[in-house]
């Protein structure tokens, strides 16, 4: 299997995990009797375990090698999977989910230390967009295919069919030649020791948190868009698939510019465009969001494609910052991205007056946090 491939296959399993099942979650809510917050516990535990996981498996791949930590990853996975299809409360799907999330922890932490291991400078700024790209076909694709399973099949089958996508990564993972020539030594405290040093990178921590922020309204979105397009809006499954999708195309689209304009313009003045049209879509969604499903399907359009625009791009300005303990700065890199992003979701899931306009504002903190952020360290920023 080709590496790009594979990265690709590996990145898509958080938005495997959670897009797909979204237009379950309506359904869910009356087949158990449970409330929205409560339905949409299956996702934030989920991102708050993948989170945790993931400050695991980036030093025990420095230390045992990309490989076997992978494989175990993906193997885990496919088990959770397997007890979400079988859960029969929410209790037990939560439970589920925890440990579908330590697989998918492995998968997505490692697709980021495999691009740095694989891949250098400019050339790993262009094959992170690709695989924006590819990536974005997942939030594309899954909402709808949930949405048309729920039509002819149980909810149960999402997961199923999580579990047979994942058996491909299985095998690219199976087929890889092991990247790392040399490994870390030493046991837990060696492997913690491992983060004292990241942490002492300023300028790495700093782009990191800043830069996971952007995430912020589009994990948000995740969370709050069933609620907002199908019970507030009234429109079916499929066609809140449909309205998903457009928002997965903004991405798609972003990352595809990115990597075609990385050509021609500087990263820093690229990343500076993309936080301005995060900017402008959260002011817009503030403006005119919530009255119509397209008064909220194209701000968010807006925002998703300055997000999918600036996420090649800051990933690759953040890996830069490191030399060493490259799976230990993915891992807070992207424990960072999905613990805020968890955090997003359950505050949409609150019972505001209007999601569109707590969209709006977390877009606003996204977007104003980084320009801040770079305003201060432009100048020794590698």
């Amino acid at each position: 299997m080709p590496n790009l491939l594979l990265l690709a296959l590996l990145a898509t399993f958080p938005a495997l995990s959670t897009d797909m099942y979204l237009p379950a979650i309506p359904t869910l809510q009356v087949i158990w009797n449970i409330t929205l917050p409560q339905a949409n516990l299956s996702l934030v535990v989920f991102f708050i375990a993948f989170s945790g996981c993931l400050l695991i498996h980036g030093p025990l791949s420095d230390r045992f090698g990309r490989r076997p930590v992978l494989i175990w990853g993906i193997v885990l996975f496919i088990i959770g999977c397997g007890l979400c299809a079988i859960a029969n409360s929410i209790t037990m799907l939560i439970l589920a989910r925890i440990v579908q999330a330590a697989g998918a922890a492995a998968a997505s932490a490692l697709s980021l230390a495999l691009s740095k291991d694989l891949y250098e400078g400019l050339v790993r700024q262009k094959i992170l967009a690709y695989i924006g790209v590819i990536l974005a076909l997942c939030p594309m694709l899954a909402p709808s295919l949930g949405g048309l399973m729920l039509k002819v099949a149980s909810w149960r089958w999402i997961f199923a069919c999580q579990a047979v996508l994942a058996c491909a990564a299985l095998y690219g993972a199976v087929k890889l030649k092991e990247p790392l020539s040399e490994f870390t030594s030493g046991g837990l405290l060696a492997m913690a020791g491992r983060y004292v040093k990241v942490f002492r990178n300023v300028h790495f921590l700093i782009l990191a948190f800043a830069f996971s922020l952007m995430t912020l309204p589009h994990f948000a979105f995740i969370g709050g868009s069933p609620d907002i397009y199908i019970t507030g809006f009234g429109v079916s499954e499929q066609a809140f698939g449909y309205y998903f999708g457009i928002n997965a195309l903004g991405i798609m689209l972003g990352s595809l510019v990115c990597s075609r304009l990385s050509q021609v313009f500087s990263p820093m003045r690229l990343l500076i465009f993309s936080l301005f049209g995060l900017l402008a879509g959260g002011l817009f969604m503030i403006q005119f969001g919530g009255m119509t499903p397209l008064s909220v399907a194209i701000p968010m359009f807006c925002i998703t494609f300055s997000t999918g625009f600036s996420r090649p791009i800051s990933n690759n300005m953040v890996l830069e910052q490191v030399d060493s303990d490259v799976g230990a700065a993915s891992s807070i890199l992207t424990f960072e991205i999905f613990f805020i992003g968890a955090g997003g979701m359950e505050i949409i899931a609150l019972d505001w007056p209007s999601k569109s306009f707590v969209l709006g504002i977390l877009a606003l903190i996204g977007s104003a946090i980084p320009l801040i952020s770079i305003a201060c360290i432009r100048k020794s920023i590698k």
